[in-house]
């Protein structure tokens, strides 16, 4: 659920970028710009952490 929410985080904040660099209105200013980008880096990082507890819970048993 975490890496679907980093991924979806993470189209949207391209999808910003790419709509500012082709001179079209851009739907974030910075600082949704920023916030969408630190939640697309934390879902990623809980995804991750989430996975290797779950590979060292497999290890374990």
């Amino acid at each position: 659920m975490a890496l679907v929410l980093a991924i979806l985080s993470f189209a949207a904040f391209t999808a910003n970028v790419a709509l500012g660099a082709s001179g079209v209105a851009v739907p974030l200013s910075d600082v949704g710009e920023m916030l969408v980008l630190v939640a697309a880096s934390t879902f990623f990082v809980v995804a991750i952490l989430k996975k290797e507890a779950d590979r060292r819970n497999k290890s374990d048993g």
